[in-house]
């Protein structure tokens, strides 16, 4: 715990009187009626337009190359329109999965909320996944169809012959006329060019599945996660109380849309509050960053501590090119306490920090406009959020001040997940009492401030990128030359942390640092870039409990400087 220093913040005025977090005053706020029913697709473009806002900027989008497009809110409503009805002319229908396997690219947002008029669930999945990692996500979700480009298709055509449940893969940036190019069972399509089409949307209840984020756990494969359509009251709160947000806010929200706060704040909130969200479709680079927000005169922005990290080693900003700019936070990892200090000098404004996960929906834990900063604290539960450290033995709060435990929330919220998609069983493992386990440890200290302890389980938190240790595990099994595998986390000065894997190797093999290059280069191509290990130990045997389980803690422990713990079930 850190708190020797504390960064006073004065509050916004939108921030001095707090909103209300009362189901009926968040409905109220977005023009719904007690008890009427409402489809998610529509209230982030059709309700706009219908209370007049249909001529206001809802999306700047930028590429790499320096294209630059607008869309209001009414274009937002007549492209999402065409894409729904082209999904129900596909056959596609109310409560199938619909992935969206694209980068950052207007069809992207443009589908998302077509997929969620015509009733179905959206899928959004990570475009830099390779084949094995997206094969496994959408045969677990008997996805329906997939949304990609060009640049992606392959890697779904490699894995459809084992997807018996896919019907149609749908590419934005090919052009009808080159149909020929097009396999069986896929079709090209792109909002903008296609007939308008009007479409009545799906009458959706609060309860009616939205969204299917898959996350990574300790063992087996990764869960899918389903939300549903109520989830926006909590999205919509937050966004006005945490992120400050406002309808004549320029936003930045950084996250991809295939993680859950590209979603959640990366299209949902926003547009739900009604502000203009502008997208960046390019790599890293911190002049590019702030030309960007001068650029385009970014108000609020929203990123990752790993962005920020790299922020900080680039040269500072002159003042003018962050001069819109009144508000921002971070997302995905905790915020070391020399990042909130150096952006508050550097920057001239600091980074306010925000706990949630994939399962919750949105912000939970949060550093709200308003309130003093403690550099490395979470900051307090936000309004309607019940949270508590429990004990991990008896499950019940721990009342002592900065005694660490696991981070609990008691139900419901309305963003919390529903379930994980047929994992039923696992879903309910989540559960203690009258909790909701996050599997993340922390404490409080006297003042009522979260502090982030650290993971509970294996799962690797890499630049704010869950990954599952058995997902690499197994990936890292195929290779020819690996006989057993254990993956935990190693830190890293840049990331917070990365995947180090520790390998027994098959006979005939030696371990040679080019043995290790290419196992890396084996799992990025099967994986994803952000699952495949920065570091690599041959050893000659994986530390296993009796019953033959690696004790991947143990393995954890001694890149991190900690103590193993109890190792009575260490097999000798």
């Amino acid at each position: 715990m850190n708190d020797s220093k504390v960064v006073p913040v004065a509050a916004p005025a939108a921030s001095r009187n707090q909103p209300s977090y009362e189901i009926a005053d968040l409905r109220a706020a977005l023009g719904l009626g007690p008890g009427q029913p409402f489809n998610l697709g529509a209230l982030l473009s059709n309700r706009l337009c219908e209370q007049g806002h249909g001529g206001r900027l809802a999306l700047i989008w930028e590429n790499h190359a320096g294209l630059r497009q607008n869309f209001t809110f009414d274009d937002l409503r007549r492209y999402s329109d065409v894409w729904a009805a082209k999904l129900a002319e596909l056959g596609i229908a109310a409560g199938d999965r619909v992935c969206l396997f694209l980068d950052r690219v207007p069809d992207l947002y443009f589908a998302f909320l077509g997929i969620l008029k015509l009733g179905a669930v959206a899928q959004p999945l990570f475009s830099q996944f390779m084949a094995d990692a997206l094969e496994l996500r959408l045969a677990d979700a008997e996805t329906r169809a997939v949304i990609t480009t060009a640049r992606h298709v392959q890697k779904v055509r490699s894995a459809r012959p084992r997807l018996p449940a896919l019907a149609w893969v749908i590419l934005t940036d090919v052009k009808p006329e080159t149909a020929p190019t097009l396999g069986p069972g896929e079709t090209a399509m792109n909002a903008e060019t296609a007939p308008a089409r009007a479409f009545e949307p799906f009458a959706a209840s609060e309860d009616t599945p939205s969204l299917l984020h898959y996350t990574s756990g300790t063992t087996g494969k990764p869960k899918g996660a389903q939300h549903v359509h109520g989830a926006v009251l909590s999205q919509f709160a937050t966004t006005r109380h945490v992120l400050d947000l406002r309808p004549d806010d320029i936003y930045w929200c950084t996250a991809d849309p295939g993680w859950v706060t590209g979603t959640s704040y990366g299209i949902i909130g926003p547009w739900a509050v009604g502000a203009t969200q502008a997208v960046f479709e390019a790599g890293f680079s911190a002049q590019r960053w702030y030309e960007f927000i001068a650029r385009h005169r970014v108000t609020v922005f929203y990123t990752a501590p790993t962005a920020i990290r790299m922020l900080m080693k680039a040269p500072p900003p002159g003042a003018e090119l962050l001069a819109s700019l009144r508000h921002m936070c971070s997302v995905g990892e905790p915020l070391n306490p020399a990042a909130v200090v150096w952006a508050e000098r550097s920057l001239g404004r600091p980074f306010h920090d925000t706990y949630w996960q994939t399962e919750t929906g949105a912000i939970m834990i949060a550093n709200v406009p308003g309130l003093p900063i403690k550099p490395g604290s979470m900051g307090k539960p936000v309004p309607g959020i019940a949270a508590t450290i429990l004990d991990a033995r008896t499950f019940q709060p721990i009342t002592t001040p900065g005694a660490a435990g696991l981070i609990a929330f008691r139900p419901p919220w309305p963003s919390m997940f529903r379930g994980y998609f047929k994992a039923e069983k696992t879903y309910q493992s989540k559960f203690v009492g009258e909790y909701y386990l996050t599997g993340d440890r922390g404490s409080v200290d006297p003042d009522g401030y979260y502090w982030f302890v650290g993971r509970d389980d294996d799962v690797i938190n890499t630049a704010g990128h869950l990954v599952g240790p058995f997902e690499v595990e197994s990936a890292l099994l195929r290779h020819p030359a690996v006989a057993e595998s254990a993956a935990v986390s190693k830190p890293d000065p840049t990331y917070g942390e990365v995947v180090k894997s520790f390998i027994v190797l098959r006979p005939g093999h030696a371990g040679t640092d080019e043995l290790k290059l290419d196992i890396m280069n084996f799992v990025r191509k099967h994986l994803s870039p952000v699952a495949m290990p920065h570091a690599i130990d041959f050893v000659d045997k994986l530390p296993k409990t009796r019953s033959g389980k690696i004790l991947r803690r143990m393995l954890r422990a001694q890149e991190w400087g900690e103590p193993v713990g109890d190792l009575s079930s260490l097999d000798d």
